[in-house]
């Protein structure tokens, strides 16, 4: 066995390790999709916000609970697409959905995620709505940060990004929507459209 068959040897076990200690079945299309969603959910909410009577955007007001409901259901079709796409891209090469790798993915996701989500509820609750943003996106890039070491190592530079436009956002809270709209709809459509063609496209 020459110097080649060992490379090729140590190339194939490491491989085998990173599958079995990694959830690497992530579709960079559902990426550029929840983009897309975010940024149809964000005109939405514009259009629907610009032309009320109500200048104050209280936390009772129907428009709020609008605004609300369209965030929801960005949420939600994102989750739908995510979970359809990467299924269906786990079943081409071969590999589970649900193991160890993909729980601690969503473990290590979901931690920091729903940390903030109730951190913002709270203070949204308190009629604070300056810096609403601004901590969704830290927040959203921290739960990508923790759970990029058990899935593609790419998906951390995406929540570096959101922690980077979250604290500029602070520092800006009357530009918060247009944090938004560029963290999770520019970003995700351009982190999606990189990551789409470097892993699924093969």
């Amino acid at each position: 066995m020459n110097n080649k068959d060992y490379l090729k040897d140590i190339s194939e076990i490491k491989n085998l390790m990173n599958k079995s200690s990694r959830f690497i079945s992530l579709s960079g299309l559902s990426g550029i999709l929840a983009g897309v969603y975010a940024l149809i959910g964000a005109a939405a909410a514009y259009y629907i916000v610009t032309n009320s009577y109500s200048t104050d955007l209280l936390l009772d007001d129907t428009i709020f609970k609008i605004c609300v409901a369209i965030l929801a259901g960005v949420a939600s079709l994102s989750i739908i697409t995510g979970i359809y796409l990467t299924t269906r891209k786990a079943k081409k090469t071969g590999e589970k959905i649900w193991d160890i790798s993909s729980k601690r993915l969503l473990f290590n996701f979901l931690i920091p995620l729903l940390v903030g989500g109730l951190y913002i509820l709270i203070i949204l609750n308190q009629a604070r709505y300056g810096h609403t943003a601004a901590l969704m996106l830290i927040f959203y890039g921290l739960a990508l940060v923790s759970a990029s070491k058990y899935s593609i190592g790419d998906i951390k530079y995406l929540g570096y990004t959101e922690i980077i436009l979250g604290l500029i956002c602070a520092l800006m809270p009357s530009f918060g929507f247009y944090f938004w709209v560029l963290g999770f709809g520019v970003m995700h459509i351009i982190y999606g459209t990189i990551m789409h063609l470097k892993y699924d496209t093969k």
